[in-house]
């Protein structure tokens, strides 16, 4: 048989070249929102395979050989996809972003029931093929969502992640930085409970360099506030909504959150993100419920919670939020 170029190209120094991938990532649904996850992990160089799921098969390898016409400009060595899950096996964290989209003034919260069937579908399928992974959901609801995949997956409540208000908090440090003119990665601050409609601002432990802005200005977050800092967060509920009203859709700002996030995972790092986890018998919340509190993450998931002093208002609002979902989450029959 005539060498190939191969043959003459490479003297081999081992027998079996294949390796099992070790930071692995795969996302499930190739929409905007999980092309826009997957393009912001390509691009941070966050994993050694990326494996992508979805049921529109020609759109699926579209999106991959798409990509991996950019391979040169990566330093993801392989990129896959298919319909079937077997395709995401050995993965690190598995993204979730499948689902049906939020209409233009559809709530979060009517989206549930349209998802719930969806999500009966995949999260088996990905626990099946990477029992070990960590299951970060990224479709709305979220939260009520990261509840049924924590119930559908059968895995540890440390392994299943919602990103819940990662994003909301980023768009109240952007808009806090406008205010102050200072970049948003100086200005602190955490906007946790429901990705949605009844988040809860922490306006007691809002700062920049330390520098408590309520010490600054008492009244700070409150009605009586000269300065109206509350409109800061009322724009952070309204963002969503004003994106998909202008473009139909949210992508970008998701994307960089959910690579944020992967970071600190894949990486270990063990950074403080405002994530969905089950905070049942914090904060004197008694159900079931996944909310954002500050969580730390690393290579195992959620490692711990930090106990933030709130309050007396903020933990009712934070309540409030949790009975919000609960009220929703209790007639869910088909879990």
């Amino acid at each position: 048989m005539m060498a190939t170029v191969l043959d003459k190209l490479i003297t081999p120094t081992v027998e079996d070249k294949t390796t099992l991938p070790t930071s692995k990532i795969s996302i499930v649904g190739v929409g905007q929102v999980g092309m826009a996850c997957c393009v912001s992990i390509l691009q941070q160089a966050l994993c050694d395979e990326m494996a992508l799921v979805d049921i529109l098969e020609d759109k699926l390898r579209g999106e991959m050989m798409d990509l991996l016409h950019g391979s040169v400009f990566l330093k993801t060595p392989k990129i896959v996809a298919d319909k079937d899950y077997c395709v995401t096996a050995n993965s690190k964290i598995v993204i979730i972003t499948g689902g049906v989209r939020q209409q233009e003034g559809e709530s979060r919260l009517n989206l549930i029931q349209r998802n719930l069937k969806i999500f009966k579908g995949i999260i088996p399928q990905v626990v099946k093929y990477s029992p070990d992974c960590i299951l970060l959901v990224v479709s709305n609801p979220v939260d009520l969502l990261t509840y049924v995949t924590w119930k559908l997956s059968g895995l540890p409540k440390h392994r299943v992640i919602g990103s819940g208000c990662n994003l909301d908090s980023a768009r109240f440090r952007y808009l806090m930085a406008e205010k102050l003119g200072i970049h948003p990665s100086s200005c602190h601050g955490f906007v946790l409970g429901e990705h949605g409609d009844s988040s809860v601002p922490v306006w007691s432990g809002i700062n920049v360099a330390g520098v408590c802005l309520q010490s600054l200005n008492p009244q700070l977050g409150s009605d009586k506030d000269p300065e109206n800092w509350k409109s800061v967060h009322k724009m952070v509920i309204e963002s969503a909504y004003e994106v998909i009203k202008l473009k139909g859709y949210t992508n970008w700002a998701i994307g960089n959150s959910v690579a944020n996030l992967s970071e600190s995972l894949v990486k270990n790092l063990s950074r403080v993100h405002p994530v969905s986890t089950m905070v049942k018998g914090m904060y004197g919340i008694e159900n079931e419920v996944f909310l954002s509190l500050p969580c730390v993450l690393n290579a195992k998931g959620i490692i711990g919670v930090i106990n933030q002093k709130l309050k007396d208002e903020e933990i009712a609002q934070l309540r409030k939020s949790a009975d919000t979902l609960w009220s929703i989450q209790k007639d869910l029959t088909e879990l």
